[in-house]
This record gives structure tokens, sequence and C-alpha cells, in this order.
């Protein structure tokens, strides 16, 4: 297995992740716990240091899942999990108001180590920024998690250039956390050379477009009413008929290089930069197979080239998030 280094502090992990939230939420109804414990387990034997998860996912569910299914391994792996949402006080089900105060970070880090049996947050991003409380407070009330030893890393997921900065000038960040694909390339105008010039990690999630990269997703694919992508504008079902256009170009490289579709898309991302680390989530121990099998995928810098041109020429139908959610990242 490949590592990457996240960040100025040293956190090493695998070039490929596993992003565990689909494994009880958000893309249907939660699978079968012994057999995720047995998926997870797999992806540690097979190399797979770098894991994904966040109090929000279940909501709760998903971190002791993963605290379960990692304890053998203690030490050996990296474990991210993310605060920042509080539970509606009327449905605790319901976590749609954000929480950032110092308070409620610290109340979070102490039932985060619970449900993952650890005894420090290797990485603890802010889920979504919350414009309600400066992020200087934010990344103050990491850093006396970090100095108290409760937590190793500091991350963000889906901020702003603006944000990133202030926060780093408070506690340096280790990583940032955003979609980024061949799906959704924003990230390439400012994020990334701003991630370079200040020396921090990137963790694309969704590096297979939500498993339309996969190929797998057809026009007449249907989504479960627990699957998220069912309210998503760019998973409609005319917009996947336009965006089918982006996948024809992958597997037409994937094609010259012996891999599948979700590989290339994977090794495209991989081969952008030594610092980006991508986390593709999976249920199913053959897709795991597959998306490691992209560490085997070779591509020059002029197959890059290649690829990104060829994908740009391709106008993507349909926005990424519903407006809420749409609403909260970029901040």
């Amino acid at each position: 297995m490949q590592n990457r280094k996240l960040g100025k502090g040293g956190l090493e992990v695998s070039a490929i992740g596993l992003g565990c939230m689909g494994m009880s939420w958000s893309y249907g109804p939660p699978k079968d716990k012994p057999e995720m414990i047995a998926l997870i387990r797999g992806a540690v034997e097979r190399g797979i240091t770098f894991f994904d998860t966040a109090e929000v996912y279940g909501p709760l569910t998903n971190e002791e899942l993963v605290g379960e299914a990692l304890a053998p391994f203690r030490g050996q792996v990296v474990i991210a999990t993310k605060f920042g949402w509080e539970r509606n006080p009327n449905d605790s089900n319901k976590w749609t108001a954000l929480n950032s105060r110092p308070e409620h970070i610290k109340q979070v880090a102490e039932g985060s180590l619970k449900r993952l049996r650890v005894d420090a947050l290797d990485l603890f991003y802010q889920h979504r920024i919350d414009l309600n409380v400066p992020i200087e407070e934010v990344a103050g009330a990491v850093k006396d998690l970090i100095q108290e030893g409760k937590v190793k890393h500091f991350g963000l997921s889906e901020a702003g250039v603006e944000t990133i900065r202030r926060a780093n000038e408070v506690q340096p960040v280790a990583a940032l956390q955003s979609e980024y694909s061949l799906f959704w390339r924003e990230p390439e105008r400012e994020i990334i050379p701003t991630l370079e010039e200040l020396a921090i990690g990137f963790v694309p999630f969704s590096p297979l477009g939500k498993g339309f990269l996969t190929g797998k997703i057809t026009p007449e694919t249907r989504f479960d009413s627990t699957d998220f992508r069912s309210t998503v504008p760019r998973f409609q079902e005319e917009n996947r008929k336009a965006n089918q256009a982006l996948v024809d170009v992958i597997t037409a490289f994937a094609k010259r290089k012996n891999a599948t579709p979700a590989q290339t898309a994977l090794a495209w991302l991989v081969a952008k930069k030594p610092w980006i680390a991508p986390i593709p989530g999976t249920t199913k121990l053959e897709r795991l197979d597959e998306n490691l099998g992209a560490l085997n995928v070779e591509l020059t810098l002029e197959d890059v080239e290649a690829i990104e041109s060829a994908s740009s020429r391709i106008k993507l139908a349909g926005a990424r998030y519903p407006a809420f959610h749409a609403s909260l990242v970029g901040r």
C-alpha cells in the first residue's frame, strides 16, 4: 500500500482510504452490521489505514460500528471523524442545526472518543462551517483538545479559502475534506492552490461522483427514498442521461489502461497531487478490491491532461446538492 502525508504534522495515511458513511446512513437503509465489520477489517488486511466517519452518520451508529470494527487495530489505523451538527430536540434522528460553539465541540469529542474506543481522535474535522461561530474560536477549541491529548490533528470540510487561511493561523490544518472528482472539479480553481501553498492535505469525498463514475448508474436506476441521491438535482433522470457522456469518456480511457471506470477515476485523483488521499465508500468487498486496484493504474502526465481535456468539453447537468446542503459549502 502506498502512503501519503497530510499537512505539516506528520499525519500519514494510506493513499486510498475508506469512507464508512454509507454503511449506516444516506445511501439507503443501514447495512448488516457483522458484514460491515468484516468489510472494514478486510480493508485493514488489504493495507488501508485511513477510515472516515462522523457523529451525524446514523446518527452516532456509524462511529460505533467503526469503533467496534477497528478496536483490534488501535494504533495501526487513522480514524477521522467530525463535529459541527446538533440534534433536533424533538427528533433525535434529525440533525439540521449547525453548532460549532467551543463547549459543544468538546462535548462531541468526548462522545466520539467513547464510540470509537480510542484515547485520542486522529483527525477531527469541522463538518460544515458555522457562520455563528468565528472560525478562530473553532480552531482554538480544537487546539485546546490537541493540547489535552484528546485530538491529534485538525481538519475542515467544505470550507472556503478565507476560512481555511484564518483557521490555519490559529491551529495548523492537517487536511481539508471536500467533494472532488471528475464529476466535480470546482476545487481546482482556488482550493487546491491554497492547500498547496499552506501544505494542507486534501481528502476528496465522493471521488467516484457518489457512484456515478463507476458506470453502474443509468437513467433507469431508481433510488430508495432513504438514498440521499434521490434528492440531488444532478441525479435526476434527465440529468443522468446528459451526464452519461462523462462516464463514456472515462470508460474509453479505462479500456486503454485495462482498468475499470472507477479505477481510472480514482487513479486520476491519486495522480493529481502526492498529498491527496481519496476516501471512496463501499459496502461490498469486491468494490473495495476494485477501488484499491486504482493504485496499479499508472497515468502519465499526458494521460491526466488528456482525461481532463476530454472531460472539460462536457457540460454537466444539475447541481451537486439540493438548496439546503448547497448553502452550507464553500463558506
